[in-house]
């Protein structure tokens, strides 16, 4: 199998996991707050990340060097990302959360010119465009020139957490750790500053067996396995846009899982706008992959 090969497979092994993670997000905080959450998450993860270190004999590796990168990127994720993105799923329906955020893909696509020096073909912008405009008319719920949020800082929450996610992926993609001793030190900076802010706010709570489960889901899943595959992901991928654009695969399930565990009705403007995701995804997948622009360790 090629390189690209290789990659796409852990980006579609991400993107499912990535897929049940609306309607647990919606469930947990159900039963607590966006910072209990992400504590709890956040520790189940990094807990995860230190199991599968030692497994793999990287502690000492781990230990001795790397902290310096770690240090900015703890508080750029898991704190600044999932706080923001918590905050957001906290204020707005599941549904409309879900479909702007997965707009940072195209932020991911068009950030990595600057940032990596990679390129954009004509078909990587028009397939984006097609795909933006069918995240659009899902958030819109179809009115797409009369937007109507039911939140507008919940809009803006989930706004800024596609720039902090698609920057933060950008920005690591030359990160010569490995993918494991960079989650757990990531992860091991970010718990400490989480729990002080939960001490200095609203402290933990016991929100029964139901929150719990809810909350150590997102932690092994949503923030542990899958960030683990999507990075290797991009670490390995020729362009950034071409599997960047395989989130778009994970609607579809998202949505039916919300409609039948939370109760969120499917409309037909979450419809129409899949078909233009799916589209532009097919779009984009149909060229073939040029020579790599960056070269990345892995």
């Amino acid at each position: 199998m090629t390189q690209d090969g290789r990659a796409m497979l852990f980006g579609l092994g991400a993107v499912a996991l990535w897929s049940t993670v609306a309607t647990a997000f919606k469930v947990a905080l159900g039963y607590m707050s966006p910072l209990e959450l992400m504590w709890l998450a956040s520790l189940v993860s990094w807990a995860l990340m230190g199991g599968l270190v030692v497994r793999q004999g990287l502690l000492g590796e781990a230990l001795a060097r790397g902290w310096r990168t770690a240090a900015w990127a703890g508080l750029m994720n898991p704190v600044a990302y999932y706080l923001v993105l918590f905050a957001a799923y906290d204020r707005l329906p599941g549904q409309e959360a879900m479909a702007l955020n997965y707009t940072w893909a195209l932020t991911m696509a068009f950030l990595a010119v600057p940032i990596l020096g990679q390129r954009l073909t004509r078909l990587d912008v028009l397939a984006g465009l097609i795909a933006y405009s069918g995240v659009w008319v899902i958030a819109t719920r179809g009115a797409v020139f009369d937007v109507a949020f039911a939140d507008p800082l919940g809009v803006g929450f989930a706004l800024v957490s596609t720039l902090l996610w698609a920057l933060y992926w950008l920005l690591n993609a030359r990160d010569h750790r490995p993918p494991l001793v960079a989650q757990w030190q990531n992860f091991s900076v970010g718990v400490p500053v989480l729990t002080l802010l939960l001490v200095a706010g609203p402290g933990l709570q016991w929100h029964g067996w139901a929150g719990l489960g809810a909350g150590v889901y997102v932690g092994l899943f949503e923030m542990g396995i899958a960030f683990v595959l999507w990075q290797l992901a991009v670490h390995r991928v020729s362009r950034t846009a071409k599997v960047s654009n395989l989130i778009f695969l994970s609607p579809p399930v998202s949505l039916l899982l919300l409609f039948l565990i939370v109760g969120e009705p499917i409309l037909l403007s979450t419809l129409v706008g899949l078909v233009l995701i799916l589209g532009g995804l097919g779009l984009q997948q149909w060229q073939k992959s040029p020579a790599p622009a960056v070269q990345e360790s892995s």
